[in-house]
């Protein structure tokens, strides 16, 4: 009788450098978490729709990433109704203040940097 193989897992600890803006209900979301725990990183998870980030965190983000708009979930229906296709940095961050849905996610924050991890596979440019 064969013995089985042993899967080897690399130890996970939590990591306060490492942030995910997270939504359960989104696979790219999922996927872009389970690379960063496979990477060993136990990230802060940031449930945004439960505790959504303030206007100056939000502006916190912007800055690290080169602008409001990669935070903007643009295919969002209420992007559009708000008329945020040409919108400036402040009427982005003012609406998704206002309206946590239109969050990009996920958004990953490490030492590396702030990036919408878009498709999941971006969070491996921040490990």
């Amino acid at each position: 009788m064969k013995a089985s193989p042993r899967k080897v897992f690399k130890e996970v600890t939590q990591d306060r450098n490492y942030k995910i803006y997270f939504n359960s209900s989104c696979g790219t979301a999922r996927n872009a978490l389970a690379l960063l725990r496979e990477a060993g990183i136990e990230p802060q998870v940031i449930e945004y729709l439960k505790n959504p980030p303030s206007r100056a965190e939000l502006a916190a983000l912007a800055k690290q990433m080169g602008g409001a708009r990669p935070l903007l979930r643009e295919k969002e229906k209420l992007a559009d109704e708000l008329g945020l296709k040409q919108a400036d940095d402040e009427a982005i961050l003012d609406a998704i203040a206002a309206h946590p849905i239109l969050l990009n996610r996920p958004v990953v924050v490490s030492p590396k940097g702030a990036k919408a991890c878009r498709p999941a596979d971006l969070v491996k440019e921040l490990l």
